[in-house]
C-alpha cells in the first residue's frame, strides 16, 4: 500500500474508530492494492474508479462490512453477499466479525473488487424499481403542501434516497407516528440529505 493514495480523511477516521479499527485497516490494504482512489464520502472510506463508486468500508453494531455500491450485478461464485435490506436494490455487503475472516477471504475479496471494477468499465447500470411500486404516504404530501421547499428537496434526491424515506415514513400503523417521523427528518431533507447520511 503506498501512502500517498491514502486519503488524510480516512486516516483520522480510522484513528478515531473504536470498534473494527484492526479490520478497517486490513481491509484498506486489500481494497488499495486494487489500484482504486481512496475517498471519504457518506462518514465512511469509499473507493472509486473513475470517478464511479465501487467499495466502501462500514461498521454496525454486529459487524463490518465491505458494500459493494453495484454488487447486485457480482457473479458472486462464493455466496458471500449479503443484501442489506430487502429494499436495498443494488449494493450487497460481505460482512466480518474479525480480522481473521478477512485474511482468510483476502483473494476472493480482491477477485470481487476487480469483477467489480470490470463491471464499471463495461458501464453496467443496475435495473433500478421506479419509485412508482412505493406510495407518498398521506402525511408527507400534507407536509409538502404546507412547505413547497420541503417538496423540491424531496425530489431533488436521489431515487434511492426517496424511496428510503418513503418506505421509513409509511412504516408505522398510527398517523401521528408517521407525521413524528415526517417532521423529525424535515430538515435533513431540506439539506439535501438521505435518511442514513
Amino acid at each position: 500500500m503506498t501512502t500517498s493514495r491514502t486519503n488524510p480523511k480516512v486516516d483520522e477516521f480510522l484513528s478515531k474508530a473504536k470498534k473494527w479499527k484492526e479490520e478497517y485497516e486490513k481491509l484498506r490494504t486489500i481494497v488499495l492494492d486494487c489500484e482504486l482512489t481512496e475517498e471519504f464520502k457518506w462518514m465512511h472510506p469509499c473507493y472509486t474508479f473513475q470517478n464511479k463508486n465501487i467499495v466502501l468500508i462500514h461498521g454496525f453494531k454486529e459487524y463490518c462490512a465491505l458494500l459493494f455500491h453495484k454488487g447486485a450485478l457480482l457473479q458472486d461464485t462464493h455466496g458471500i453477499l449479503i443484501r442489506q435490506t430487502e429494499n436495498v436494490q443494488a449494493a450487497r455487503q460481505i460482512r466480518f466479525t474479525t480480522v481473521q475472516e478477512i485474511v482468510e477471504l483476502e483473494t476472493i475479496l480482491k477477485a470481487y473488487i476487480h469483477e467489480a471494477i470490470e463491471v464499471e468499465k463495461a458501464g453496467l447500470e443496475v435495473n433500478f424499481k421506479k419509485n412508482t411500486d412505493v406510495v407518498i404516504p398521506e402525511e408527507l404530501q400534507t407536509k409538502f403542501d404546507e412547505i413547497p421547499a420541503l417538496k423540491t428537496a424531496f425530489e431533488a434526491l436521489t431515487p434511492g434516497r426517496q424511496r428510503a424515506y418513503i418506505l421509513y415514513f409509511s412504516e408505522p400503523k398510527q398517523s401521528k407516528t408517521r407525521v413524528s417521523r415526517i417532521e423529525k427528518y424535515e430538515q435533513q431533507i431540506l439539506d439535501g440529505k438521505g435518511l442514513n447520511d
